[in-house]
């Protein structure tokens, strides 16, 4: 008997979640046939994308404005497909602004739906909860402080650790990273993450290559490294080094290895967003910094209940590592920052072992007990 499953994932990081899903789905349920919004990795599982994962890859209330209007289209197409030719569950993964809504119609159409991430509830939107009971038959966990915020609302959830905890090792190899990358082995690398979305790199890559060259002319020796997930942006990323004038400064620029690179490197200037767990993760120092459209920073700034963006920092409870947002995150402010970060040893000793107890409580063999979760409500 096989199972059509709906899914939909609409940036990297979720793409990277709903790919671990499924090879866990695909050893405890081969006979679930996966179809709907995604990317490689979801595809590289067997995955049927119905769409391109890049539509819906769009962040702030001013760039989803300006593409609101095909993303609608798209989730009303989706929708009328699955209600028509219902699958056996649908699958959100992260994404709320769009799958939320969708979810709302599909479990009102008796198809029962699972949502895999929580929205940040505990950080800004609470009321996001009552949408959330309304939506969602089963929430999959991440973290382990989100529970007791559910089991409150009354809405069926499981925390099944994050997936990350389980791919990336406990004791990366910086030594045969650098390998990979051809870097020595004593060099002093600083890895640049800018994000993973085009609209958010458009506002972040001039920061993060401003950043890098007042680091060149203060520390001429040390390495940059700028993971890019894929050729589109790194094509970006190119055509900004020429339009700001910085063709001086050595940038290494690779595309999808992210992780080799962070294990490679001394330190982060990173992006706020799920890269900032993967350099704790990887017991890396980091910097975190975010810049968008003023408007939607106008619009979202007062919205937070935390003092944190950071998820290392939220996790944490405190600002273990230093946050610059928008007029904040100034180049000079920024490269003060990754500094110090590269250099002080004893904050990198603090910062390793709070990492570690991090990286340990969220170690939960996730594809496995998320797959179980999901092949439960599938046999129903």
């Amino acid at each position: 008997m096989s199972f059509p499953l709906a899914m939909v994932a609409g940036e990297a990081s979720g793409d990277l979640l709903g790919g671990l899903l499924l090879s866990g789905l695909n050893a405890r349920l081969p006979e679930a046939q996966p179809y709907g919004i995604g990317g490689p990795k979801m595809i590289a599982q067997g995955f049927h994308a119905d769409w391109p994962m890049e539509k819906l890859a769009v962040r702030g209330y001013v760039e989803v404005l300006r593409h609101y209007r095909e993303i609608a289209r798209i989730r009303k197409e989706l929708k009328a497909k699955l209600i028509d030719q219902p699958p056996a569950a649908f699958i959100g993964i992260d994404a709320p602004d769009f799958n939320l809504d969708l979810e709302i119609a599909l479990r009102q159409a008796k198809i029962p739906t699972v949502h895999f991430v929580s929205p940040s509830i505990w950080a800004w939107r609470g009321e996001r909860i009552k949408k959330i009971a309304e939506a969602v038959d089963h929430m999959l966990l991440l973290f382990p402080f989100e529970e007791e915020i559910y089991r409150k609302a009354g809405i069926a959830a499981s925390y099944v650790g994050h997936p990350l905890a389980d791919v990336i090792p406990m004791q990366p190899d910086r030594n045969a990273a650098r390998i990979a990358l051809g870097l020595d082995a004593n060099a002093e690398v600083l890895a640049l993450m800018p994000g993973s979305r085009m609209s958010e790199i458009r506002y972040i890559a001039p920061l993060f290559i401003a950043t890098a060259k007042l680091l060149h002319a203060a520390e001429p020796q040390l390495k940059i490294v700028v993971p890019m997930v894929g050729t589109t942006t790194r094509n970006y990323f190119d055509a900004m080094i020429k339009q700001e004038g910085v063709e001086q400064v050595p940038f290494q620029i690779v595309e999808g290895q992210s992780h080799t690179v962070l294990a490679a490197c001394d330190a982060v200037l990173v992006a706020s967003g799920t890269a900032t767990l993967e350099a704790a993760l990887f017991k890396r120092p980091m910097v975190i910094a975010y810049r968008m459209a003023y408007l939607s920073w106008l619009l979202m700034r007062n919205k937070g209940y935390l003092p944190w963006v950071g998820l290392p920092n939220i996790m944490a409870r405190e600002f273990l590592v230093p946050e610059l947002l928008q007029d904040a995150a100034t180049p000079k402010a920024l490269a003060d920052a990754a500094l110090f970060q590269l250099r002080n040893q004893a904050n990198r000793q603090k910062l390793e072992v709070h990492f570690s107890e991090m990286h340990e409580s969220l170690r939960r063999n996730t594809a496995v007990q998320a797959a179980e979760v999901v092949a439960g409500i599938l046999k129903r």
